[in-house]
């Protein structure tokens, strides 16, 4: 969104320039402007531009394209944290790797809930988390980062229980990607970043915090999206 509005501020410059303030696209003006979805300052602005020839029909189809591949993923930051988490979490999983099956009692006589997936005699959980400035207020969309930022960041993988499956999977989301880390139960009870009793009686319950601080020392985990059955399958053993 940054970098869009950079864009857009240059061009309304060049606008200004040509039409001697005929329009008012000033920031104060354009914060007042009334909308009601689709239309917003953006499409105002961008249809201001394109009337003067500013810019042509192309460079606002270059915009938009850059855009979208910044935030391919900005979607999933509007969802509410059960809806991404869980509905979201292991169908993307599901997506990606169809060979897992959804656990039974049929599949293993002692499941109860406890984890997502099933594979060949290993249960495995999802986990899922958005990639967030540090900083505190705003909405998720507002703090929400690209992958290749310089602005500390925060995840939180929350209600972690490292008994109640074998193996899990870890998926982390920015604006313009995704990325999978794939831990055994092993590798989270003995992680130094594993933080014990998130809630109070949840015996044997934690979360894992990964920042830009710690990122690094996950990379040993991670894995790419083809891959990600044969290290579910490597993690188990």
């Amino acid at each position: 969104m940054e970098l869009l509005i950079k864009e857009l501020k240059d061009d309304i410059q060049k606008l200004d320039n040509k039409c001697s303030g005929k329009y008012n696209l000033s920031d104060d003006h354009l914060d007042k402007l009334f909308s009601v979805y689709p239309f917003n300052k953006f499409e105002y602005v961008i249809s201001h531009l394109i009337a003067e020839k500013v810019i042509s029909l192309d460079d606002y189809l270059e915009i938009r394209n850059a855009y979208v591949r910044r935030n391919k993923y900005l979607y999933l930051f509007e969802m509410a944290p059960r809806t991404f988490g869980e509905t979201w979490g292991q169908q993307h999983l599901n997506e990606l790797v169809p060979e897992l099956d959804i656990p039974s009692k049929k599949l293993d006589q002692q499941y109860s809930g406890q984890y997502d997936f099933w594979y060949d005699g290993i249960s495995i959980e999802v986990k899922a988390s958005r990639v967030v400035k540090r900083k505190s207020g705003g909405s998720l969309l507002e703090k929400a980062l690209l992958s290749n930022s310089s602005e500390g960041f925060d995840m939180n993988f929350q209600q972690l229980k490292p008994g109640c499956a074998d193996v899990f999977v870890f998926i982390a989301v920015w604006k313009n990607a995704i990325r999978y880390w794939v831990l055994s139960s092993d590798d989270i009870k003995t992680n130094k970043y594993f933080s014990k009793g998130q809630h109070r009686g949840n015996v044997g319950e934690g979360q894992l915090w990964i920042t830009d601080k710690n990122i690094d020392d996950f990379d040993k985990y991670e894995a790419k999206p083809r891959d990600l059955l044969k290290a579910i399958i490597d993690k188990s053993k």
